[in-house]
């Protein structure tokens, strides 16, 4: 019995055929996410609370796969499990869930207060309550699924305070807390999920500031504590998802890949 040959690296690669859900789109990190996902050949599905900002970021994305925009509030329940059926009416099939969407929250550990906090760790809330629908509609459909969590360096390790000193807050404490809890929330659900064919993944950014948006002095800062004496640019960050989207990373599941210039290494 003759045996099937290997897929090629560019099989391995290729999303021709995908559907793929991406949150907090037309944001710093997602555009490149989108933008990453259409030129592996899927068809991205936008959400987002705001369907004109959604649109708008569809019209940079690369064809032929034609693209959706849903609305979607990070926040709202309801509006998760609508826009969820949306996406899906819309495409036909949801295959691969990026969850990036977040409510930012910019008060440091002085002054947040409790009902702040507890609002902003919704944010994890949203990302079980997608990944849980996409689960359940693989499951149903008996077809494989990749959910990807976006975590961040600051999930893994504590804050660099002298980035920030004299120049504005402090890193966000619930940020911290958000972003440790769904690292390992991604582990929770893989293990759970593996047996029905759901990998679910986390991929943590490391510095990538929006430069225009902060301090000059502060990204200065953080170049000098970096192994790279670099930030990182958004499409950096284009390949480990699609290796987390696609048939390449097949075999991985329960993993959470830092990006980070070698940040989380000292």
């Amino acid at each position: 019995m003759s045996q099937q040959p290997e897929p090629t690296v560019q099989q391995l690669f290729d999303l021709t055929g995908r559907v793929a859900l991406l949150t907090g789109a037309s944001g710093y990190l997602g555009s490149s996410f989108a933008q990453a996902l259409a030129e592996a050949g899927a068809t991205v599905v936008v959400g987002s609370r705001d369907v004109a900002r959604a649109k708008e970021a569809l019209q940079a994305l690369p064809g032929p796969a034609q693209h959706h925009a849903v609305v979607l509030d990070q926040m709202d329940h309801a509006s998760l499990e609508s826009g969820f059926r949306a996406a899906v009416k819309a495409a036909g099939k949801i295959d691969i869930l990026v969850n990036n969407g977040h409510e930012a929250l910019g008060k440091d550990l002085t002054n947040v207060t409790g009902e702040e906090f507890t609002r902003h760790l919704g944010n994890a809330t949203s990302y079980f309550l997608l990944a849980r629908l996409l689960h359940d509609h693989a499951v149903e459909r008996k077809a494989p699924a990749s959910v990807i969590m976006i975590g961040s360096m600051y999930g893994v390790v504590g804050s660099y305070p002298d980035a920030y000193a004299g120049l504005c807050n402090a890193s966000p404490v619930a940020y911290h807390t958000l972003k440790g809890g769904i690292v390992h929330m991604t582990r929770h659900l893989a293990v759970y999920w593996a047996t029905d064919g759901v990998r679910v993944n986390c991929l943590s950014p490391g510095p990538f500031p929006n430069e225009p948006r902060v301090p000059h002095e502060m990204v200065e800062r953080l170049c000098s504590k970096s192994p790279m004496k670099r930030m990182g640019k958004p499409h950096e960050l284009k390949g480990t998802l699609i290796l987390l989207a696609s048939d390449a990373g097949s075999y991985i599941t329960g993993q959470n890949i830092l990006i980070d210039g070698g940040w989380t290494a000292w």
